[in-house]
């Protein structure tokens, strides 16, 4: 079906975004050749250059190459070639952000989908960019279809610095979401971060006065209010300030409750895995070739379960209380298989 001519340069737009880049200019005679074939539009080389120059002059990033070349009169001209759109991504950029949806632990896999291919549409090359393996994407994840408006609401009240309230959930055996409690929470929002592949909520719960996390993925019904946010310097784990990366190192698991300084014995291979885990205030002293101290200031909570995942590897030594906490943990977990 032929197309009218008006569509001409809104055609030419598409196939520079479609099939131009850096790498890949197109000359006039190429875009001519993908306008027959493809649009079934049969369009002279001035026209094209002509559509071209208009995309330039309504603000489009679109770059091009002056030639010189010699006529059969002797006589020179200047030709424009090697037309391509300029991206705001590269290839690599738009496959990193990829990555970290297929990574992402927190967005319905049928969301999933729809963003990756959204994304690989920003390149000039839509198979090159597409992930082969995108069936591969897990099929179990538990869908909250208010995921996205969730945090676009928590992104307006942080913004504005308003009070949230909302459902939060747990699943049930039979893998649907179930209301926590009848009452809805009341929270003051501060910051969302992402860690584990899931993202949270960094708040304080209004009737205390310290900081709690909650997963976003878990919360429902969540309305902005009128009341203003309580200050954070009436928070006490927060009155500073809210240091994010700190905040982040010490909260691995995002447990609430304290942080202190903790010193365990680790082996010299998990020199990686701890600066993973914990961060680059992490301290090291060397006890022999193979063993090493190691002093963070983390959760307690969060210590506890990173500890008994280690246990193979780290033993605890201070301080006191955490000791005979996970103590207790091995000995409970070693009389379930008795």
């Amino acid at each position: 079906m032929k197309q009218s001519k008006k569509l001409i340069i809104m055609n030419i737009l598409k196939i520079l975004k479609e099939h131009s880049d850096v790498e890949h200019p197109l000359t006039q005679k190429e875009i001519q050749n993908i306008l027959e074939f493809e649009y079934d539009m049969k369009v002279d080389r001035k026209a094209i250059k002509r559509n071209l120059m208009n995309l330039i002059d309504f603000g489009y990033d679109i770059n091009y190459t002056e030639k010189t070349r010699q006529k059969k009169n002797g006589e020179h001209e200047i030709v424009f070639t090697d037309w391509y759109l300029e991206r705001e991504f590269e290839d690599s950029e738009l496959r990193y952000i990829i990555d970290g949806l297929l990574f992402s632990k927190h967005i319905p896999t049928s969301q999933c989908k729809q963003l990756i291919d959204k994304i690989s549409r920003l390149s000039s090359n839509e198979d090159k960019i597409k992930i082969k393996h995108m069936n591969n994407l897990p099929e179990n994840t538990i869908q909250n279809k208010e995921l996205f408006y969730t945090i676009e609401v928590l992104d307006e009240a942080i913004d504005k610095q308003r009070q949230v309230q909302f459902t939060y959930n747990v699943y049930g055996i039979d893998k649907k979401m179930h209301p926590k409690r009848e009452e809805k929470y009341i929270v003051n929002p501060y910051q969302m971060a992402a860690t584990n592949g899931r993202y949270y909520l960094i708040c304080n719960y209004d009737k205390y006065d310290n900081i709690s996390h909650y997963r976003i993925d878990r919360i429902t019904d969540i309305e902005i209010l009128p009341t203003s946010c309580k200050p954070k310097e009436e928070v006490k784990d927060i009155k500073y300030g809210l240091d994010l990366p700190k905040h982040m190192a010490e909260h691995i698991y995002m447990f609430a409750g304290k942080s202190v300084r903790v010193v365990f014995e680790a082996k010299a291979y998990l020199v990686t895995e701890i600066l993973d885990w914990f961060g680059k205030e992490t301290e090291f002293e060397r006890i022999d070739e193979d063993t090493l101290r190691v002093s963070v200031y983390v959760n307690l909570n969060a210590m506890k379960y990173w500890a008994l995942q280690y246990v193979r590897h780290v033993k605890v030594l201070s301080p006191k209380e955490l000791v005979e906490t996970i103590k207790e943990e091995i000995e409970t977990g070693a009389k379930n298989y008795e």
